[in-house]
């Protein structure tokens, strides 16, 4: 058996490598129809927030600077697919919510997605061993929001 910091280093390298192939995968071979992947992924982001969501959230959920945030949300803004609110708790900020045609680009783009996630992960996986990834996923992710 490995020692424990270089079975660490490998177990973070396959699962970096593996991710980073199959968003690769999910980009060049996706019908993303309008958007870009990253569009798709703050619109999946405010699908799932019907209050919406500050910039702020949206940088840490969709892994995006400020900047870069920013910048997205004119895009996508531009286009009638998202709307800026006040914030109730908060008069220096807004949210951000999907629009009626953002919901609808959201949930066709994200069916597509969906399978071609199912069809990419089903290759090599069985239905247990993606039980088991994602609950592996989840804890790291747990231990890694207590450990900030």
């Amino acid at each position: 058996m490995a020692a424990p910091i270089r079975l660490a280093n490998e177990a973070w390298e396959a699962l970096f490598r593996a991710q980073a192939t199959l968003s690769q995968e999910f980009e060049h071979s996706g019908d993303w129809g309008e958007l870009l992947p990253r569009e798709y992924g703050v619109l999946y982001a405010l699908a799932g927030a019907p209050d919406g969501l500050r910039m702020t959230e949206l940088c840490e959920d969709v892994l995006l600077t400020q900047a870069g945030i920013s910048r997205l949300i004119g895009r996508i803004e531009k286009r009638g697919l998202v709307e800026r609110h006040d914030d109730p708790e908060d008069a220096r900020a807004s949210r951000i919510t999907l629009t009626s045609a953002g919901i609808e680009v959201q949930r066709l783009a994200g069916r597509a997605h969906a399978r071609r996630v199912a069809t990419a992960m089903g290759r090599a996986l069985s239905p247990a061993e993606l039980e088991v990834l994602r609950n592996l996923s989840l804890r790291l992710l747990a231990a890694a929001e207590a450990a900030r």
